[in-house]
């Protein structure tokens, strides 16, 4: 009797979801179009999709033409390693995937973290194997009571509750309120975020000989993720790894 119960308990909450979506249905994270699917991506823009996952440069996820497993580096990264150790991003963020990454980034749309924490835990998850903690690049404190979210900080409590690795939101802490990077060019991108970032005195004991998993929305540059791992490599990191859900691969999408 109880089993029969159950499975009427479960097919009322279907009907109940199946009447929702019929009256409400699902837009999809990339085009904002509503379909006819269950998830948050339309099948047909789930497929113009571009994923990068553990392909490409190892140290700073740039697609490559040839892919030679560990030992794929791009000229860049083989001429002048960046200050990280090893780098995994989600998808590439282009014409597809721009909707997506900024409906996250300054509307916080939080529907799709889920989603967006599976796809960044297969990228990057060798790293995730060997990570002591998550750590998610901080806005200074100013900019998150004006926009009330990170949402680095978001994607990285969803890589924890994936992995079961825990996540330290205020390890790093964002020392002056730097413009944003938006609009600016690569040049003054590395200029406007030079000393902007420290490792906070009360998690220092945490830092040292520890492999950090940095995480944020976007690689563009790298300006960011490069002066957050310089801080962490002074307050000792053993291993940073970075881990974005979308990384900028053509130059005409640098300004988001």
């Amino acid at each position: 009797m109880g089993l029969d119960m159950h499975l009427v308990q479960r097919r009322a909450k279907g009907g109940l979801r199946s009447a929702a979506h019929f009256i409400w249905p699902s837009r999809s994270l990339v085009s904002g179009r509503h379909h006819g699917g269950i998830g948050l991506i339309a099948p047909e823009d789930f497929a113009r999709l571009s994923f990068l996952g553990d392909s490409g440069c190892r140290q700073c996820a740039l697609p490559l033409d040839t892919d030679l497993g560990e030992e794929s580096l791009c000229g860049k990264c083989a001429a002048k390693p960046p200050r990280w150790d090893a780098a995994r991003a989600a998808l590439a963020y282009d014409d597809t995937s721009r909707k997506l990454v900024l409906d996250l980034k300054h509307a916080g749309r939080r529907d799709g973290l889920t989603t967006f924490a599976s796809w960044m835990t297969q990228a990057a998850g060798d790293l995730l194997e060997e990570a002591d903690l998550i750590v998610p690049v901080p806005l200074h404190y100013r900019r998150l009571v004006k926009r009330g979210f990170n949402q680095s900080g978001w994607l990285a409590q969803g890589l924890a509750r994936k992995s079961g690795i825990p996540a330290s939101i205020d390890t790093l802490v964002r020392r002056k309120p730097t413009p944003s990077q938006g609009g600016l060019s690569a040049r003054e991108r590395w200029r406007n975020v030079r000393a902007a970032f420290a490792v906070r005195d009360g998690a220092r004991a945490r830092i040292e000989g520890a492999r950090i998993l940095l995480v944020d929305d976007v690689f563009t540059t790298g300006a960011t993720l490069s002066a957050c791992s310089l801080a962490l490599r002074r307050a000792g990191a053993a291993h940073i790894g970075v881990v974005v859900l979308a990384r900028v691969v053509r130059p005409s999408d640098v300004t988001i």
